[in-house]
């Protein structure tokens, strides 16, 4: 191994094979599997975020509404537990994303984005949710000059649409908020991020649906989705839930509606969590606004400093697995985690020697459009939301109220969008599929390492309106 190699595997030595953010004492213990048949007006196949939202809005819109959750395994041990916290308003991905697909939607959709993170940051005060949520905003960093460019064009565009909140930085604004010798430029998203614990947020709503009277079931998974006289049944291990109304916000695990599922596959992300940083290295990177920082590249990096002053930096490689298998045995890629040091100290040279404590990895659901879709299913009785590749965080509470939108049968602003009357393209099956996903990714390395210039095969599917993200 070279000299750089075994400093950066050095690095990660003690580094413990577990979410830092599930890797806590505050965790709650699991609630009893349900045995026998249960009973409910809706029930909400999930614990993730999308189901939590789902059942804690449905209380709040109908405080005598009956409400059942059943979550696989533990509430948030999947990717609410191990995302970057990253809680952002856009439903789409970026503007961009939502400016190339819905461009007449897009004042609409970037309103509902905002008043969503609104009220998941009033949610938060309302159930006293210990989450360290913070609305710092997030910096998307330029580091080769064509993404400075690009970066400007963004804001041009943003703004002469009327958008407001973005700052331009040039090297010099940038760097006096975070100090990088690879910052070029920098897009500042004010007030459209907040940065949180995103295993607590998962805790504390879990808690808060438990005093509003949802009742939930953990290590209870819902293996079978059939017609049951006027309502629905799940069927899980030890039991039955039957409902009038089923919401299903599994994500990333093979939808109980079968059709959906050629509509997303699982992506796996992997990140690291450094050791708190000492005052003098707390000085030597400044980040004394704390935002969330993620770089301009196709393959990039998401990075954020967290309450202990720990650094997580995740991101880069996004692979996914042939047939789409989900599986344990993904969670964890050494060579990954050593790619993502060797990284972390080219950003940051100047904390050589910093220790990682904790080096993890977890699926994703990502969709060709990267962002979420919705529907309905045996007449209205089943509503989904998926696909939203990596940006759940806050989206979540967003799909959480079009699921039941349209299980109330209503019209509302939301279910007028472009975005959720329309689906994306599906995944062809194997092996079109890996195969496709393979090209996608090589063509945007290229394209990384040329410039930004995407070639044939990237235009090509830029004009399907497909992609493949993380």
């Amino acid at each position: 191994m070279a000299p750089a190699a075994m400093t950066f595997a050095s690095s990660l030595s003690d580094a413990q094979p577990v979410s830092y953010w599930l890797d806590d004492p505050a965790k709650p213990g699991a609630l009893p599997a349900l045995t026998g048949d249960e009973h409910c007006d809706l029930l909400v196949v999930g614990g993730g975020y999308s189901g939590l939202w789902t059942a804690l809005l449905a209380k709040e819109r109908d405080p005598g509404r009956n409400v059942v959750l059943i979550e696989g395994r533990e509430v948030g041990w999947a990717a609410s537990g191990r995302n970057g916290g990253f809680c952002a308003a856009s439903l789409t991905h970026g503007l961009g994303n939502g400016l190339a697909r819905w461009p007449g939607d897009m004042a609409k959709v970037e309103e509902l984005g905002g008043r969503n993170l609104d009220a998941i940051e009033a949610a938060v005060a309302t159930y006293s949710i210990d989450c360290d949520f913070e609305r710092t905003g997030e910096i998307d960093v330029a580091t080769e000059p064509h993404q400075v460019e690009e970066l400007r064009e963004m804001y041009e565009e943003a703004t002469g649409l009327g958008f407001t909140g973005l700052e331009l930085l040039d090297q010099d604004a940038v760097r006096a908020e975070v100090n990088s010798p690879t910052f070029l430029g920098g897009l500042w998203d004010r007030r459209g991020v907040a940065m949180l614990h995103p295993a607590k947020l998962a805790w504390g709503l879990k808690q808060a649906c438990l005093d509003l009277g949802v009742r939930i079931y953990e290590n209870t998974r819902g293996q079978q989705l059939a017609a049951s006289g006027t309502g629905m049944a799940v069927r899980t291990p030890y039991g039955r839930v039957f409902a009038r109304q089923v919401a299903l916000g599994t994500n990333v695990f093979p939808s109980l509606v079968k059709r959906v599922r050629a509509y997303t596959v699982p992506v796996y992300d992997y990140a690291l969590m450094t050791e708190p940083l000492s005052p003098e290295q707390l000085a030597a990177i400044g980040w004394k606004r704390r935002q969330g920082l993620g770089d301009s590249a196709n393959q990039f990096h998401y990075f954020r400093i967290t309450a202990d002053h720990r650094i997580l930096w995740g991101g880069y490689d996004a692979i996914y697995p042939y047939g789409g298998r989900v599986s344990a045995e993904m969670d964890h890629r050494p060579e990954t985690y050593l790619k993502l040091a060797d990284h972390f100290f080219r950003c940051f040279p100047q904390l050589e020697g910093l220790r990682f404590s904790h080096a993890w990895g977890g699926a994703i659901d990502t969709c060709s459009r990267f962002s979420a879709f919705f529907g309905t299913a045996h007449g209205g009785k089943v509503a989904y939301a998926a696909g939203y590749t990596g940006l759940g965080v806050g989206a979540t509470r967003f799909g959480a109220d079009v699921m039941l939108d349209l299980l109330s049968g209503q019209q509302t602003e939301r279910t007028e969008l472009e975005m959720v009357r329309s689906k994306p393209l599906p995944f062809p099956p194997e092996p079109v599929a890996w195969a496709g996903i393979g090209l996608t990714k090589w063509a945007l390395a290229r394209a990384d390492a040329n410039g930004g210039r995407r070639n044939v095969w990237l235009k090509a599917m830029d004009r399907l309106g497909l992609g493949f993200d993380s």
